[in-house]
């Protein structure tokens, strides 16, 4: 626990042309004594994080520190506290990045950030070398009340640059009034500031970058042209799409893909829902285009999918044990990495790089049309049209409905909440939000109904091809059948839910609030 510590960041001229630490000595009157100065520590930092920022927006900083007396990994709350630690040895070359937390050795560190970066890898997101001095401030009766630290960081990443001198005062327990005298001495002094910023924050900011980037997306209005909010929505999904290409081929970790293929879901969509909207056909000239990159990157994503539930679809076999699914796990691993280098050769093929470079071009184009409809007019006619194709094909099916008539109706779903995020910025939080809640209900079980049903299909299908390759023995094979008999009942489960979930969906109320979305004003 920091106990109390109060941090100053030294501006402009402060401390100029002399010792700082002696300035801020000085400043202080003759109300402290002050011991001479330590040696200078030299610290290498490395601030580490997940590429969406998870353990930032959970009030956690995790930097590694190297010096003279060896490197750790130390996480620290928002307000300083120190909550865990981890020695790093440098006899194996210490730990490279990125690095998914659960390579981590087992113990307190990674306890405490598995929760929060789940399977995104944790990267350095900042650099930089302190060299930090240090005084003791002594009472009447020479006691050390705080220790003051003198932090002068350079900056290496994300930009080469000087952070502002970082000057922290640290009561030592018992003494926390007087000390408290010395922080009050320091505020009032010109050029010394109080600051809430952590030590990461003060390096991005000198770096010219922030903590957290602007969420992606289109802020539109409802007057503005149908053809440029369509341009500005799929513009965003290009950044996004674009945002997610180097952790993909570099294979940091599976969320890269993920979020690279929900970009390219949400750009198919909006050609399909709102491409008309655009002018010359440059919709249809682009749709087969983002569906040749939608099934690029199917292959892999599928055998994510498995990789990550392995775990959990192999616990409590009750004919199979790990050890019999094993050669399963390696034919996984085997067909993902195959997988992998067939989407890492197209996502570095000229095609998608012209993809890239076109698109963009072609969007930027129709972002000063004037043409009607308005954006609200879009909004609205799609949302209805949406809304009723949906509630008209979930008040079809029945018990005897085939698998394929509620996978139509979870795709139409997809539509119609792609469409609410799409035109978000047109609605009213609170309204956009309970609409898509109870959405996202009917989809995660149309969603498990779904999925089961495809696993189920695959595993049949990969027990064929390592029939057909003589790589399974015969326990492989009945677990592999065990799996599929789980997904069936997993399947049948979600079905049974299904009607709670579409009479919640297609209630008047929920029905509504849907509506209500379509009735912006411009």
């Amino acid at each position: 626990m920091r106990d109390g510590s109060s941090d100053f960041v030294l501006e402009g001229n402060a401390g100029a042309g002399q010792d700082l630490l002696d300035a801020v000595a000085r400043s202080t009157g003759d109300a402290f004594a002050w011991t001479a100065d330590g040696p200078v520590r030299r610290v290498r930092r490395t601030w580490l994080d997940t590429f969406d920022r998870r353990l930032y927006r959970a009030g956690l900083s995790l930097e590694q520190q190297a010096g003279r007396g060896g490197s750790e990994l130390v996480l620290t709350g928002r307000d300083g506290e120190r909550l865990a630690s981890l020695p790093v040895a440098a006899s194996n070359g210490g730990i490279s990045w990125p690095r998914l937390v659960s390579a981590l050795p087992a113990g307190p560190l990674r306890e405490v950030l598995e929760p929060v970066a789940g399977v995104r890898a944790l990267a350095p997101v900042a650099r930089a070398v302190s060299q930090v001095r240090e005084r003791k401030a002594l009472n009447a009766d020479a006691k050390t009340v705080a220790r003051l630290s003198l932090d002068s960081m350079a900056v290496s990443f994300p930009a080469r640059a000087r952070a502002a001198p970082r000057l922290s005062v640290c009561p030592v327990r018992g003494y926390q009034g007087q000390a408290g005298r010395l922080t009050a001495a320091l505020a009032a002094v010109q050029g010394i500031r109080r600051t809430e910023r952590s030590a990461l924050e003060v390096v991005l900011v000198a770096a010219g970058q922030q903590p957290i980037e602007r969420e992606a997306g289109a802020e539109l209005t409802a007057a503005m042209s149908a053809a440029t909010a369509i341009a500005a929505i799929l513009t965003a999904q290009l950044d996004a799409i674009e945002a997610n290409v180097r952790g993909t081929v570099r294979d940091i970790d599976t969320e890269f893909l993920h979020d690279l293929r929900v970009a390219v879901r949400r750009t198919r969509s909006a050609l399909k829902l709102a491409g008309n909207a655009l002018p010359g056909g440059l919709a249809a000239a682009y749709k087969p285009e983002f569906r040749w990159l939608g099934d690029l990157t199917t292959p892999t994503r599928d055998l994510d999918v498995y990789l990550l539930g392995y775990a959990e679809m192999v616990d409590g076999l009750a004919a199979a044990t790990a050890d019999d699914l094993a050669p399963f796990h390696d034919y996984l691993v085997r067909a993902r990495a195959a997988a992998h280098r067939d989407l890492v050769r197209g996502l570095r093929s000229a095609r998608f790089a012209r993809l890239r470079g076109q698109w963009r071009s072609a969007l930027a184009d129709v972002q000063t049309s004037h043409k009607r409809p308005s954006a609200g007019q879009l909004a609205a006619k799609r949302l209805s049209v949406a809304q009723q194709r949906a509630l008209r094909i979930g008040q079809r099916i029945s018990a005897t409905s085939p698998a394929t008539e509620l996978h139509e109706l979870r795709k139409r779903c997809k539509e119609l909440r792609y469409l609410v995020e799409m035109f978000s910025s047109l609605y009213d939080p609170a309204q956009r939000w309970q609409a898509i809640r109870e959405l996202k209900a009917l989809q995660a079980c149309l969603g498990e109904f779904q999925d089961a049903e495809v696993q189920r299909t695959e595993i049949h299908a990969f027990a064929d091809k390592m029939l057909a390759e003589r790589s399974a023995p015969a326990a492989t094979l009945l677990g592999m059948g065990e799996i599929a008999a789980r997904l069936a009942l997993r399947q049948r489960k979600a079905r049974s839910e299904f009607d709670a979930r579409f009479a919640a969906f297609a209630s008047p109320a929920s029905q509504d609030r849907l509506a209500q979305l379509g009735t912006v004003s411009e």
